[in-house]
């Protein structure tokens, strides 16, 4: 399989290259630098000779694009429909990958994959409107969503959170959102069973099963760092405003992964245990 990735350079797209290359595809990694994906002219050119385009640009940063509106728009919902547009003109599969952010955040179940979408932050209505941008503009599209990422290739929250309790030798983490703590390199993994087993355009669910709050992963953190899980305390979101909110319900469900006969990733806590050496590079 031919395939190019945009966004290498970023954490998710890190592992994206690496996993690929290891099941012997042949892989473009085009970084921000290496590709602008509003060029229309230059995807016009760099998509063709790829079976499947994998975007993994994306505008990440929440709490900025609450006020950087036109940066979020632009990276997030235009460039999906113009990498559509040369995905479909060269005859390559797009994935786009997407976020539990388009979800209000308000269920107590996972969500489904054709849940309706409800964003209410910036960034989840620009991730949105990106979903439904590539859909039209390719109609062999998946999009994968995920959450809770962490991963060695990039600043995330253990990382973060960490450095935090050995600094002040105590953090408070809100108990009270819920979600999937979910390795880049699974991520990658489920991309790559998905396309190598031919699944149908869709979405796809790429998050780890079972579930917890930030509190909760927060402890299991600095347990596999050799401290005392009690140095992590509770709290509650009203206690930590950010300019975007955060969604309180961030567990996906499975199906349509079931479904293409590819096999959702292990429980969160069984694979943060894989990964905590490599992520926080102990």
């Amino acid at each position: 399989m031919r395939v190019l990735v945009t966004g290498a350079g970023g954490m998710l797209g890190q592992d994206v290259v690496t996993v690929f290359r290891e099941r012997g595809h042949e892989v473009t990694a085009a970084t921000r630098a290496d590709l602008d994906v509003l060029d229309t002219a230059v995807l016009a050119r760099v998509v063709p000779g790829h079976d499947v385009v994998i975007n993994c640009a994306a505008y990440t940063a929440v709490d900025a694009a609450e006020t950087d509106h036109e940066a979020a728009a632009d990276l997030n919902a235009v460039a999906p429909g113009y990498i559509g547009a040369a995905c479909s003109k060269a005859g390559a599969r797009l994935v786009q990958v997407s976020t539990d952010y388009v979800f209000a955040g308000d269920a107590s179940e996972p969500y489904p994959e054709d849940a309706p979408v409800a964003p209410k932050s910036v960034y989840g209505r620009t991730k949105a409107q990106g979903e439904g941008t590539a859909r039209r503009a390719c109609r062999d599209t998946l999009v994968v969503r995920t959450a809770w990422l962490y991963g060695a290739g990039g600043p995330c929250f253990p990382k973060t959170i960490l450095k935090l309790a050995r600094e002040r030798g105590t953090v408070s983490v809100v108990d009270d959102q819920v979600g999937q703590p979910t390795w880049t390199v699974d991520v990658a993994r489920v991309i790559a069973d998905l396309l190598e087993v031919g699944a149908p355009a869709g979405t796809y669910h790429a998050t780890s099963s079972g579930s917890t709050s930030w509190y909760g992963f927060t402890r299991e953190v600095v347990g596999s760092a050799g401290l005392h899980r009690d140095v992590v305390s509770a709290t509650t979101s009203a206690a930590f405003v950010r300019p975007a909110p955060r969604p309180a319900w961030s567990v996906l469900g499975h199906r349509t992964l079931e479904a293409a006969g590819v096999r959702p990733i292990a429980p969160w806590s069984a694979r943060w245990h894989a990964a905590s050496r490599s992520v926080l590079d102990l």
